[in-house]
């Protein structure tokens, strides 16, 4: 076995945490798990790396010559990942931008393929998404977050493009679809479709439910069409983006007072190519999308505060 990078963390990650057990924490990992990859380590190179007692761990000889090693070589191979990923980003002819389900990617892509080349890729997982943008595999992506949620954890870049309320899409012969919005607390008897994701929306409906004095029934998380499907035949009620567009066969129906609001954000990589730009046509589509709303166009002349966050007009490098 060779030393790799990932052995060094180890060692740097046991010298700075002073025991193996908070720096199994640290890591992530069980101390059990942790202690036997420092022990392969310390076979590789030939000695032990730390005495250890109750009072924790410390560097022996050897482990010191070892970190001393480490605190020069990762500091480096980080510099060298930095520079490799800008020179990507720099040297690319266009932009790679990934996404979560979302009524914005088309308007997005449009823009911006107007002037350079793009390649798009689709997941349902923020934190799949995220990842690939940490590791230089997308410059971008756009998600989204509840309305009172942070932005995802990690090192991206994040803009906050539009905050929407949530509306519902119901069949047309659902007696809420002559309305002008619906009481929440009037869907009390209802079942639920709405598409799936990692974040904190599931937590937040069912937030919204008890504080409109009722338990939520079932809810299927299925894809757009199958939620579709379900309103139109009346076996679900749809939780959707205001800025969605309702297929025939269903109304999309506001729920009064917005007791679920949902933000979109676009995060980059530091290094991401014409992020100001970038930026300015993604807020730009949500606008072109709120326009082709009927519906949401209505609702935002009666409820000031929410839509396209402002933005100056930015033009690519």
């Amino acid at each position: 076995m060779d030393l790799e990078l990932r052995h060094l963390r180890i060692v740097r990650a046991v010298a700075d945490a002073g025991s193996v057990s908070k720096a199994a924490s640290l890591l992530g990992l069980a101390q059990p798990a942790l202690t036997a990859q420092l022990k392969r380590v310390e076979r590789m190179l030939g000695g032990a790396l730390f005495e250890r007692d109750r009072r924790g761990a410390r560097p022996t000889r050897l482990g010191e010559l070892v970190l001393a090693r480490a605190r020069v070589l990762l500091p480096a191979a980080k510099e060298l990942q930095d520079e490799a990923l800008r020179f990507a980003h720099t040297s690319s002819p266009g932009f790679r931008i990934g996404a979560t389900n979302g009524p914005i990617l088309g308007g997005l892509v449009d823009r911006v393929a107007a002037e350079r080349h793009v390649s798009t890729y689709t997941s349902w997982s923020t934190r799949e998404l995220t990842s690939m943008v940490e590791m230089g595999r997308l410059d971008y992506v756009l998600t989204g977050a509840c309305g009172d949620s942070g932005t995802p954890s990690g090192s991206l870049l994040w803009e906050t493009i539009s905050l929407d309320p949530v509306f519902t899409l119901v069949g047309e012969r659902h007696p809420a679809a002559a309305e002008k919005e619906v009481e929440l607390a009037e869907l009390a008897d209802e079942q639920w479709a709405v598409t799936p994701g990692d974040g904190c929306f599931a937590d937040c409906f069912a937030m919204a439910c008890v504080r409109a004095g009722f338990t939520p029934g079932t809810i299927y998380e299925t894809d757009v069409t199958t939620c579709a499907h379900l309103a139109q035949v009346g076996r679900a009620v749809v939780l959707c983006q205001a800025t969605h567009q309702a297929a025939p066969g269903l109304v999309m129906v506001p729920l009064a007072g917005a007791p679920l609001r949902w933000r979109q954000l676009l995060g980059r990589h530091p290094t991401a190519p014409d992020a100001e730009w970038v930026v300015a046509q993604a807020r730009q589509a949500h606008t072109e999308s709120v326009r082709r709303s009927p519906v949401y166009n209505d609702w935002l002349a009666r409820n000031p505060g929410f839509g396209t966050t402002p933005n100056a007009r930015l033009h690519p490098h």
